[in-house]
């Protein structure tokens, strides 16, 4: 970003490629240097979900809930990130009847 040397204002581009102030109309030319930017970034970590041989041990806590399969009123939950950290958790219930995994996004 390139801003007039007369008043300021921020530089725009016209048709030409000349660099041009919208507020006191003073002309430039455009420099032919150009600037690359090469952004790298590590692949998204993996959301680990309680897994069915992990299902069996009785120790996640229950709530009351209807299962949207079956009917019981009761299921495993737990949270998990799963989108960006500045969003809520998303809760996830697993049927104690029939094993049926769903979501609640907050």
């Amino acid at each position: 970003m390139k801003f007039c040397p007369k008043c300021g204002s921020v530089l725009l581009t016209n048709k030409e490629g000349k660099l041009y102030c919208p507020n006191c109309k003073t002309e430039l030319k455009r420099a032919k240097k150009r600037i690359s930017i090469t952004m790298h970034h590590s692949p998204k970590e993996t959301t680990i979900v309680v897994g069915e041989k992990e299902s069996q041990i009785k120790t996640m806590p229950t709530i009351k809930v209807v299962c949207p399969r079956c009917g019981n009123d009761e299921a495993y939950w737990w949270f998990a990130q799963t989108r960006s950290i500045d969003e809520s958790t998303t809760q996830f219930f697993r049927c104690t009847k029939c094993g049926y995994t769903w979501r609640e996004y907050s």
